[in-house]
């Protein structure tokens, strides 16, 4: 039948067109699949070659070629990509940004708070004062005048804490004055000359000061821990006061009557590094980490009163 209709087609003079089939259609982009396969297969080699060969020679000849083959697709896959990139780099920062606002407003609201508080017990505090007619003991450091004096002379043996420093008597320095650096307590000077001054240690074993815990207000005595060169102990604290490892230690000072603390209340002693007791202990086990560096001190500042000069 069909060379009938050829025949008949051939007589009439038409032009037959042969419809492709779906083979036909399909070989274009499967022959290029194959193609970028191959050449994505063969740019695998030659990298895994090019670990193995030296930078010379046809190998590399050949991986220039394949790089410079493919660079078309990496720079397209790469202007593709880059937006995704652009919109998740955008999103986490903005996730970020989100996180750190909310731990800011935290702090703010924590800060208006004590705010507050500390502005309530500031004028409670000065009625309180002007209610009982209370008097105060000196200030630091408001109520002093620094004199500061170099160290010139170090104990001459391991168990003496004391230093001799460069000022005395004609810089209004007197016995039992304070000595300080901007770290904290140094200890108080137990003798003055003329042109120089004896300072003794807060870590020798015959020095002592009332100190206060900064946050719970436990109280407490400074002294020297035995069988150590520079650490310190809180002693006398009861056990139902609360310290914490952490917390700040300042001189308490006191006033009754006519006498006063030897140091001023609020100068820095240390820092509290561990807290125990025992079921036999009358007090805490306290120990604490001074802020001054008792081993390495060139300069100190004596506090003299300003009611004396």
């Amino acid at each position: 039948m069909s060379r009938q209709r050829s025949a008949r087609s051939a007589a009439l003079g038409l032009t037959v067109r042969r419809i492709p089939t779906a083979s036909s259609r399909g070989s274009g982009p499967l022959r290029r699949r194959l193609v970028i396969g191959v050449l994505v297969l063969t740019s695998l080699v030659l990298i895994s070659l090019s670990f193995r060969a030296d930078g010379g020679g046809p190998l590399s000849g050949a991986q220039s070629a394949a790089a410079s083959g493919l660079r078309p697709f990496a720079v397209g896959f790469e202007r593709v990509a880059q937006p995704f990139r652009d919109v998740y780099g955008w999103a986490d920062s903005l996730l970020t940004a989100r996180s750190e606002a909310e731990e800011l407003r935290a702090e703010v609201r924590e800060l208006r708070q004590r705010a507050i508080q500390s502005e309530f017990a500031l004028q409670e505090n000065v009625s309180l004062r002007s209610l009982l007619a209370y008097v105060d003991g000196p200030r630091f450091p408001t109520d002093f005048d620094p004199v500061v004096a170099e160290v010139i002379g170090r104990p001459g043996t391991a168990f003496t804490q004391a230093i001799t420093i460069a000022v005395g008597t004609k810089n209004g320095v007197r016995a039992n004055d304070p000595v300080v650096t901007a770290d904290g307590l140094v200890g108080v000077v137990t003798r003055a000359t003329s042109g120089t001054a004896r300072v003794q240690l807060l870590t020798d074993e015959e020095a002592a000061a009332s100190a206060v815990d900064l946050r719970t207000s436990a109280t407490g005595i400074v002294r020297h821990a035995r069988g150590t060169r520079e650490t310190l102990v809180l002693d006398r604290v009861r056990k139902q006061d609360v310290v914490r490892p952490g917390n700040e230690i300042v001189t308490a000072g006191w006033r009754s009557g006519a006498l006063s603390s030897l140091y001023p209340k609020g100068i820095p002693i240390g820092r509290v590094t561990s807290v125990g007791q025992t079921d036999t202990d009358l007090y805490q086990q306290i120990q604490v980490d001074p802020y001054v560096d008792f081993g390495a001190l060139d300069a100190v500042i004596v506090l003299v009163p300003t009611e004396r000069s």
